[in-house]
């Protein structure tokens, strides 16, 4: 493995969550001696920028499919299907161009469908084999799947960011079904993980909940207004983590409530873990962190995105987590005390599997 490979990861432009987990690959893909490229849009680079500024950027925006205030994730996602397979395209064909110009050797796609190519060495990024429908359109899924499968199927790897066996995150979402071939698992991803300094200088130095914004707007500032309102008059100030990586510096305080647009890893993982109860969405990647962190939280999953309800459930079921419906918010919110879970064993396990796929991959 002495050769230096250009390598460029492409996250989903859909919230900070793809991108923040392709943070700790791109890492260990540098500590290998590799040239690494971030594509996306600009939300997300100005994350790479801030996390790691040595990384070379390129403009490659992919699809972004925002949310509604009214309609359910699945049909406005359905609504919105020629925009996705229109952007599909249009990333695939710019692909070619872009590895022409870098002289790319490998490309890492987190769940952008457009991005195989077959001069190239390609790994599609996914912890969903499975979609999960609603209820009365359950029977859908196994399209859903056999759909996903094509798509994986056109990449050389797929890398799925999760545990084997009862230390698993994700459920029936990539457990229940028979892995691809070319499929392999990971590990979680964590920002927070690796060699990163582990003390640094907490900006909020006494008692204090913590609420993680995450998701695309609408229901990012739904939420945020919601827990505004439940929490204002609680017994200790609440701080906000706004992830809004272009906004960085930005610092408000209105009351009892403390808000950062965004912090650096090493400070947003000092305020996290000095917690005493955490809020957050159930999104993949937050959840991934939070348990890198051996941090519990009261998940509150996006309205109508079928993905973070299942996970809610699932992980309160596990007793990892607890859970509760945005609608269900109201004054005087009754914060859950935090559970446990075997983080040390977790985090050992996805540092042995992530080498191992790494090891796969470049020879």
């Amino acid at each position: 493995m002495n050769k230096r490979y250009n390598i460029l990861i492409c996250p989903l432009e859909w919230g900070l969550g793809h991108a923040a987990r392709m943070i700790p690959l791109a890492s260990r893909l540098r500590e290998m001696n590799n040239r690494v490229f971030i594509g996306a849009g600009e939300e997300h680079l100005a994350l790479f920028r801030s996390e790691l500024p040595e990384l070379e950027r390129i403009d490659f925006p992919g699809f972004h499919p925002g949310y509604s205030k009214h309609l359910p994730q699945y049909l406005a996602l359905l609504l919105k299907t020629p925009i996705l397979l229109y952007h599909i395209i249009r990333e695939h064909n710019k692909l070619k161009k872009i590895i022409r110009e870098f002289e790319i050797d490998i490309v890492i796609s987190d769940n952008r469908f457009g991005l195989w190519n077959k001069k190239v060495r390609t790994v599609y990024v996914t912890h969903m084999l499975r979609i999960p429908f609603p209820g009365a359109l359950i029977f859908l899924e196994f399209i859903g799947i056999v759909l996903h499968r094509a798509i994986i199927n056109k990449y050389d790897h797929c890398f799925i960011p999760d545990l084997p066996g009862d230390l698993n995150v994700s459920g029936i979402l990539s457990h229940a079904v028979s892995l691809p071939v070319n499929a392999r698992y990971i590990g979680l991803l964590s920002r927070f993980s690796g060699t990163r300094p582990a003390i640094v200088e907490n900006p909020v130095n006494y008692r204090h909940n913590c609420v993680i914004l995450s998701g695309p707007e609408p229901q990012r500032s739904i939420l945020k207004q919601k827990l505004s309102d439940a929490l204002r008059d609680n017994d200790i100030p609440t701080v906000f983590l706004g992830g809004m990586p272009e906004k960085e510096g930005e610092t408000t305080r209105s009351g009892n409530i403390i808000w950062f647009s965004h912090l650096p890893s090493g400070v947003m993982k000092a305020v996290i873990t000095g917690s005493e109860i955490i809020i957050s969405r159930s999104g993949y990647t937050t959840i991934m962190e939070l348990i890198s962190l051996n941090c519990s939280a009261l998940l509150i999953p996006t309205p109508g995105q079928t993905e973070q309800e299942y996970l809610a459930h699932y992980l309160e079921e596990k007793g990892w987590f607890t859970a509760v419906r945005q609608k269900l918010i109201r004054e005087g919110l009754v914060l859950s005390p935090v559970k446990s879970f075997r983080s040390e064993e977790i985090n050992r396990q996805s540092k042995v599997l992530l080498d191992e796929a790494l090891t796969v991959l470049l020879e």
